[in-house]
């Protein structure tokens, strides 16, 4: 148990999302209070002071006016009634007069008497002259300040509206005071100004108190509202704890997995659906790179293939005309013969292969507007040379106009003529082509009456080596690479191809060409 150390919960690790959005929070709230409580300190401070001053100001102007004046007179050596020295104890809280004497409660042998609990009084005379009046215990000593700050205080009017003038000054024990100057002055003439003080400390306690109680309760509303935040996040979250859970099942190699879309958080919400456009995306793309691979193991296993048979042939040739046979004339030349045409065939299979390869790169055409139906009238002579015996019928629409390169279009014409004439009896047969103008362009049509293709092989006959046999030797077809670098051709050309089929009652490829307008708006696209 030595070893034993406090583990926090997953979620609350200081990693986790979780303790960080509490973390951050907490602070951001300690923040704010801690400045509320700054605040509020400081202008609880500038409060109290102010509020003792004016309470201050009011003992000084509830003294009478023509008491004050009498006292300094006393001070300056003018007749008053009032010995120097200061004033005796009297009764709590302002001024009290004697019972002899005057209004003013100075008389023979008497003189005012004034105290002000926990407070200083002074008067200076127009003379400058600083006199304590504070004979009283806990009075402790007036501080004295600057005489340019007497001469300002004596312009201030002694009535209940006068703006209250206090300051902040530090006695000679080095203790500081609230010090409040008030003019004293009767029937229009200045006899000085009358100061009264007492120590910050006694106010500063009141302000000290309010604020510890101001962080008791902010301390108290952090815990509360821990308490009350921790389940709140905890819900707030449950969405991403999802989201985490399903990209754990992702990572396992479940690619079937989708985030739920509607989650009651927006930003959640489009997060979700941003993940699920990215896994179909790699979905179809782990499924291309899977088809791709298998349709190169394909295409290495029929081209190694395709080229293993006259290979074979060639070998087998030679080695009979080894064993002797090249001394014998006719073997010789039926020998020669057969190795010319398996030469031919791989020679023409090496061709098309190579045709793919550039076709793959997306070559440039040298695209031209012209008329398909011209192109085709062009071929005629040599397509019915092509078809033997076979009869073929030409339906061709004027002015059909589109984008074609000349040469390749050609060999689209050649390749699916080709193929119809493989696929069709020599004597029987019959191939139709036809060129239409449709809404989107110009349409090639070859149309034979063969056997057709089976439903179920219409959707690879543009595979590069695909037949429709299940056995590789067969009487009629080629390498099976027309019908793809076909579609090669057509797809570099912006267009469609698609062929329909049904057994037994031939079969026919359509070719679109985009009209001119739009094989231009997709050159440039």
């Amino acid at each position: 148990m030595k070893n034993a150390r406090l583990r926090l919960p997953p979620m609350l690790t200081p990693h986790s999302l979780r303790f960080q959005l509490l973390s951050r929070s907490l602070l951001v709230m300690t923040v704010i209070l801690l400045f509320i409580g700054i605040f509020q300190y400081v202008f609880m401070r500038e409060f109290l002071f102010q509020n003792k001053a004016e309470t201050m100001q009011s003992q000084l102007r509830s003294v009478s006016r023509d008491v004050l004046p009498n006292i300094v007179g006393g001070v300056d050596g003018e007749p008053s009634g009032v010995p120097q020295g200061g004033s005796q104890r009297g009764g709590q809280g302002g001024s009290q007069a004697g019972p002899q004497g005057g209004p003013d409660g100075a008389g023979p042998g008497r003189k005012p008497m004034f105290v002000f609990p926990d407070m200083a009084f002074a008067v200076i005379d127009n003379a400058g002259t600083f006199t304590n009046m504070s004979d009283w215990p806990g009075a402790g000593t007036p501080p004295q300040l600057a005489p340019e700050q007497y001469e300002a205080a004596k312009s201030k009017r002694m009535d209940a509206n006068a703006e209250v003038n206090y300051t902040i000054a530090r006695d000679a024990e080095g203790d500081e005071q609230l010090v409040v100057l008030q003019p004293i002055d009767m029937r229009g003439r200045l006899f000085g100004v009358a100061q009264l003080s007492m120590k910050t400390s006694l106010i500063m306690d009141v302000a000290v108190s309010q604020l510890i109680a101001f962080v008791s309760l902010s301390l108290l509303a952090l815990l509360l509202g821990l308490l009350a935040f921790v389940p709140v996040l905890r819900r707030t979250l449950v969405p991403l704890s999802k989201i985490v859970r399903t990209v754990e099942r992702i990572d396992a190699g479940n690619l079937d997995e989708r985030f739920p879309a509607k989650q009651g958080q927006l930003e959640l919400d489009r997060l979700a659906m941003s993940f699920n456009g990215m896994l179909e995306r790699l979905e179809a793309s782990f499924e291309a790179e899977k088809e791709a691979k298998e349709q190169m193991r394909r295409f290495v296993a029929d081209a190694s293939h395709e080229l293993r048979t006259p290979l074979t042939s060639i070998h087998g040739f030679l080695e009979v005309l080894l064993r002797g046979a090249a001394n014998q004339p006719d073997q010789l030349h039926r020998a020669l013969n057969s190795m010319y045409g398996e030469s031919e065939r791989i020679n023409k299979l090496v061709r098309d292969l190579l045709l793919l390869a550039k076709l793959d790169q997306a070559p440039a055409f040298e695209r031209k507007e012209g008329e398909l139906d011209v192109l085709l009238q062009e071929m005629e002579p040599q397509l019915r040379l092509l078809a033997g015996g076979r009869d073929v019928a030409f339906r061709l629409a004027p002015e059909a106009r589109c984008m074609y390169d000349a040469d390749k279009m050609k060999q689209v014409v050649l390749n699916l003529f080709h193929n119809a004439v493989q696929h069709t009896d020599p004597e029987s047969g019959r191939i139709e082509i036809s060129v239409g103008i449709v809404p989107d362009g110009v349409e090639l049509t070859v149309k034979d009456n063969g056997p057709g293709i089976p439903e179920e092989h219409l959707p690879r006959v543009f595979d590069r080596f695909y037949r429709s046999e299940s056995s590789r030797t067969r009487k009629s077809g080629g390498a099976g690479l027309g019908l793809s670098i076909t579609r090669s051709i057509v797809d570099l050309h912006g267009g469609t191809i698609r062929a329909e089929s049904r057994a037994g009652e031939g079969a026919a490829f359509h070719v679109t060409l985009p009209a001119p307008r739009t094989a231009a708006v997709s050159a440039d696209g």
